[in-house]
């Protein structure tokens, strides 16, 4: 399905828009995930050095990533979580570049990033939108660099709730937070076939916070 078929899915971005604007909801996405810290040595090992955080939320990895000594850029859909990410990496003295716009239509040219970091973001919608997410990752990569993100793995507890409203795409009507809004679900096949156009390095499913919440962690090279 293609985004010109029917209403826009990617929307869960207004969700998160009012759940950034308190302390409250911001608490649990302050501190990068240890995946994405156990990914600078691999970075620094390949030479890496232009980055993007692809809906980068409040600032969490990309503060990280700068600190570390690599050049940022970072997007979000999110004003309210640009805005807090802009002050906290200000307050750090890091020069991190931040910019708003949505996943399926990155405004930077192609070969940009010698990696792509889109974590917890881009199966926000349904297929249609995270095909085109990736290909827009794709399109920004080096040859040769690195995509790092997460997939909603059909083990995930909310998996089949709701409506479903577009294959594997799943609404939760009247749910808080960005339940509410469509969530796209695969398997581990379904995710292989998501990334043909990459060279999958790594893949695998894991619990976050609670249980229940199986994500799939990928690492893929654009070749």
């Amino acid at each position: 399905m293609s985004m010109q078929d029917g209403p826009r899915t990617e929307t869960a971005y207004r969700a998160w828009n009012d759940h950034w604007q308190s302390e409250t909801g911001r608490a649990d996405w302050l501190d990068p995930d240890p995946d994405v810290a156990a990914v600078v040595p691999l970075l620094k090992s390949r030479g890496a050095r232009n980055l993007l955080d692809l809906g980068c939320g409040v600032g969490r990895h990309a503060c990280f990533l700068a600190g570390a000594g690599f050049e940022v850029q970072a997007m979000d859909a999110s004003t309210a979580g640009l805005d807090y990410a802009t002050r906290q990496a200000r307050e750090l003295g890091l020069a991190v570049t931040f910019g708003d716009g949505l996943m399926t239509e990155l405004p930077y040219g192609d070969a940009s990033f010698d990696y792509v970091l889109s974590f917890n973001v881009i199966y926000h919608g349904d297929g249609g939108v995270v095909a085109r997410a990736i290909s827009e990752i794709h399109r920004v990569l080096k040859p040769g660099g690195l995509f790092h993100g997460t997939l909603l793995s059909k083990r995930n507890s909310n998996y089949g709730l709701g409506n479903e409203i577009a294959p594997n795409t799943f609404v939760i009507d009247g749910a808080a937070g960005d339940k509410g809004h469509p969530h796209f679900y695969c398997n581990a096949a379904e995710a292989v076939a998501l990334l043909e156009d990459f060279e999958l390095l790594s893949l695998f499913d894991r619990e976050h916070e609670s249980p229940g919440t199986w994500h799939w962690h990928l690492l893929a090279e654009r070749g």
